[in-house]
Parts: C-alpha cells; sequence; structure tokens
C-alpha cells in the first residue's frame, strides 16, 4: 500500500462553501457522502466527466502536496505536529475570492496579493519537510515536465514546484476544460457558487487529508484549527 498525506486549507464541513463545492465535485471528502443530480443546469454525468481530478482531490486548497511519510514519521506525528503548529498561529482573513479560469481549470482564487498567507504557506512547507519521504526517480520525472528553472529548484528541494514565491491560493473545481466547455461551466459555477462568494473567508485552519493507495479518492481526517493549542 502507497499512502499519502497532504496538509490543505479547506472551510468548516458544515460551511456552505464545502457543502456548495462537495455538491458540485460529488463528493464530500470529510464524510465520504456521493451526491447525484444536476448542478446549475449542467448534467451530474457531465460534470462527474469534467471534475475527476478534482473529485478525486476534494475541496482544497494546498499548502503543503502529497506526500509519502518519511522513514521513522507516523501519521501520529504529523497529527501532532500540525495540532502544534496551528496552535502558534492565529486566524486570519482571506478576503472575498472569486472564480477564474488558471490555464482551463476552474477554481476559486484570491482577489489580489495575500503578503500575510505566502509567508504562513512558507512556514508550513519548511516546517513540516522533516515528514517527506524524497520523490521518487519517476514521479520526479513525471512532476518536471514544463517547469522553469526556478520550479525544478524547489521540485528537488521540497517535492512540489508550487511552494514560495511560486505559490498560488486556488481551490480547483474542475479539470482542464475544453474550450466548448469552459463558458458554459463558468457561468453555471458562478451560478452556483455566488450566493457564497460575498463574505470574506477565513483561514482558519488546517487540515489533514489521506489517499489510502494510489489513484484512491483522498477523505479530510482533522482539522486543526488556528489558535487553539494542540
Amino acid at each position: 500500500m502507497t499512502e499519502r498525506f497532504a496538509i490543505y486549507f479547506a472551510p468548516s464541513a458544515t460551511s456552505n462553501l464545502w457543502e456548495r463545492a462537495a455538491t458540485w465535485l460529488g463528493r464530500d471528502a470529510a464524510d465520504g457522502d456521493l451526491f447525484s443530480g444536476p448542478v446549475a443546469g449542467i448534467d451530474r454525468d457531465r460534470l462527474l466527466n469534467l471534475t475527476q481530478s478534482a473529485n478525486r482531490y476534494g475541496f482544497h486548497a494546498t499548502i503543503k502536496a502529497p506526500m509519502l511519510l518519511a522513514d521513522g514519521t507516523t501519521q501520529a506525528d504529523l497529527q501532532e505536529a500540525l495540532a502544534e503548529f496551528a496552535g502558534r498561529h492565529q486566524p486570519f482573513s482571506l478576503g472575498q475570492l472569486k472564480l477564474a479560469s488558471l490555464h482551463g481549470f476552474l477554481a476559486l482564487v484570491l482577489d489580489g496579493e495575500h503578503e500575510q498567507l505566502q509567508d504562513f504557506a512558507a512556514h508550513v512547507v519548511e516546517d513540516f519537510e522533516r515528514f517527506r519521504a524524497p520523490l521518487s526517480v519517476k514521479d520526479r520525472a513525471k512532476r518536471a515536465q514544463g517547469l522553469s528553472e526556478r520550479q525544478l529548484e524547489l521540485l528537488d528541494a521540497y517535492g512540489y514546484p508550487y511552494v514560495f514565491e511560486e505559490f498560488r491560493f486556488h481551490m480547483t473545481l474542475t479539470d482542464r476544460l475544453a474550450g466548448e466547455d469552459e463558458q458554459e461551466v463558468m457561468q453555471a459555477a458562478a451560478t452556483w457558487f455566488g450566493p457564497v462568494l460575498e463574505e470574506p473567508l477565513l483561514f482558519d485552519r488546517l487540515s489533514l487529508f489521506h489517499e489510502p493507495d494510489t489513484g484512491k479518492p483522498f477523505r479530510r481526517l482533522a482539522d486543526f484549527k488556528l489558535g487553539q493549542p494542540g
């Protein structure tokens, strides 16, 4: 068995944003519930086909990318460290999110730069590097395709190229959309998510997600609230 763990941000599993995102993706990564029926006029089978990867990973923003645990570390060790880390940091507002297309992937993104988030995410990457097993040669080759020189440096140092100055907060809603789908799905997403994008989003927790074996759906194992002693 090859299991991986990821440190993500996800809103409360009882929040309107989480519930709408889970319904959109067709799966709630917190409790495993599956959803049927159309969403904002898009047939469920079609939407599932357009969100296969996003469905598998669950609704989230990546902070520390999925990783095999390093030798000598355990899930219990990771959870203890997360509780301790979260207790040393306070919640902060992300402001309002907005819909955007990132090279064809529909996502919720920040409306502007956010220095505090960039700094916080960098600390997570560094502090939890001790839990990450090195990439295999095969995985490194797969992830290296199309990267810049700086991104390759980050990949080799941290197992993921989109950290530090390359980090961009985003919560993915679809796989890459073809031109004929993008406009229609964007409009449907604007209708579906519009009511929950009016209020600022609070970054108040880190969530531990778990992939039990290669290719299996990620599950949301536990939340670690900022500002609460572990």
